[in-house]
């Protein structure tokens, strides 16, 4: 009984420390996002290990300037991320641009898009990934 309650506990700490993790990863991208951007209201996170890749789909809305931006806990640049159409082309990937931490671009016709994350392994094995998606002002 005494080491159930133990298991219990150290889980609940656990969960507890991942839950921080990912609120403070949300707060780094928001920063990201507030000079001239506005966010969309999500917050689109999940909990990453080892070779997880976690998939968000949005719609882009057409005359728009958009910031991306992805972070993971406190090591910049730990996110690789990459959007794609729907027909699976790749539109962006931020490994291409040293895992930059947002990008901004303009949509011209509207578009549904896949946002595929996964951490940057050489920098992290787990942790929370968070992706912020804000409108020019």
């Amino acid at each position: 009984m005494k080491k159930t309650v133990q298991l219990i506990l150290a889980g609940m700490f656990c969960i507890s420390q991942l839950w921080a993790q990912c609120d403070q990863a949300t707060d780094l991208c928001k920063e990201c996002i507030r000079n001239n951007y506005i966010s969309d209201g999500q917050s689109y996170w999940a909990l990453l290990n080892n070779t997880d890749v976690a998939e968000f789909q949005t719609t882009l809305f057409a005359n728009n300037t958009y910031r991306i931006a992805a972070c993971g806990g406190t090591a910049q640049a730990s996110i690789i991320y990459k959007i794609y159409d729907q027909e699976r082309n790749l539109l962006f990937s931020n490994q291409e641009k040293g895992n930059a931490q947002f990008w901004d671009f303009f949509i011209e016709n509207t578009i549904s898009v896949n946002v595929e994350a996964e951490l940057d392994r050489q920098k992290s094995n787990s942790g929370c990934g968070v992706i912020v998606i804000g409108f020019k002002k």
